[in-house]
């Protein structure tokens, strides 16, 4: 059987699904919450621990580690859950292709920062890129959400003003935590991390408003 020859066939683009936006919305909203209840839950669980003090790091190490890597795997579904969603609906330009990569990009390292439990114990042994991971996720925090607010911006110009708010805060933030002094780094370090939900969620809440538009 000779298989059709569709070289002449004119390029019909696919439609976006609103069903999918949302769920990718869904995803993304419910790895931030699961994320945020491991740190709660971790908090009370793990003796002696000061949440003031302790990092998250502190808490993915030792007995209790599997409550923090629960949540820190559910955070890179969230940001692969925007890869995906970013994907099906590109909002135009080359930022928001960056984002896209950026975004896959940045749930792999979560994803390895859960997976590699090189933090909290002063392990040494073997290859140690802890420390290299968490300087990839400043990079990427860095340029991600001002690439993508382009693109938010055809939903809300809040959302767009938003995504660079996050980037003018993380850039200059992000690094001072690695000079903060131990007694106040584990709160420094929650800030950043909510910061990043910030982008995370409004990221989110393009794809709601992207969906309602479609169904509109």
């Amino acid at each position: 059987m000779q298989a059709r020859d569709f070289s002449d066939q004119p390029y019909v683009p696919l439609p976006e699904h609103s069903h999918i936006l949302r769920g990718m919305a869904v995803i993304a909203i419910a790895g931030m919450v699961l994320f945020s209840l491991s740190m709660l839950i971790a908090d009370f669980a793990v003796p002696d621990h000061d949440w003031v003090s302790d990092t998250i790091s502190d808490l993915g190490a030792g007995r209790y580690e599997f409550i923090v890597d629960a949540g820190i795997y559910s955070y890179s579904a969230a940001l692969i859950a925007c890869a995906v969603g970013a994907a099906h609906a590109h909002l135009g330009g080359r930022g928001w292709t960056t984002g896209i990569y950026g975004l896959i990009l940045a749930g792999l390292i979560v994803f390895l920062v859960g997976a590699r439990d090189e933090y909290g114990d002063s392990d040494s042994e073997g290859v140690v890129i802890h420390t290299y991971l968490v300087w990839g996720l400043w990079v990427l925090f860095s340029v991600v959400p001002w690439a993508m607010s382009a693109g938010a911006g055809v939903v809300s110009r809040r959302l767009e003003l938003t995504c660079k708010a996050v980037t003018v805060l993380w850039l200059p933030l992000a690094p001072v935590f690695f000079f903060m002094p131990d007694n106040i780094d584990g709160l420094y370090e929650r800030g950043l991390g909510a910061l990043t939900f910030v982008f995370v969620a409004a990221i989110a809440l393009t794809f709601l408003g992207r969906a309602k538009a479609i169904d509109a």
